[in-house]
């Protein structure tokens, strides 16, 4: 199956995200505030990716009736 702009999106999201997670697993944070940051942005990414899946369910749904 041919990968659509949904697809492509999450991999981008999700590599942002581990990238983020390794930075703070290899102790890169050079304070609390690079390290709030760093969580921010997961939060973010991690919300986007909700909000992305959501929206192709809902697709799919609507594409079923």
């Amino acid at each position: 199956m041919a990968k659509t702009v949904f697809d492509v999106l999450e991999e981008k999201l999700v590599d942002q995200q581990r990238s983020i997670e390794e930075f703070l697993h290899s102790g890169g944070p050079k304070d609390f505030a690079e390290y709030r940051e760093a969580c921010g942005a997961i939060r973010g990414l991690a919300t986007a990716r909700r909000e992305l899946n959501d929206l192709v369910r809902h697709q799919r749904e609507q594409n079923d009736d």
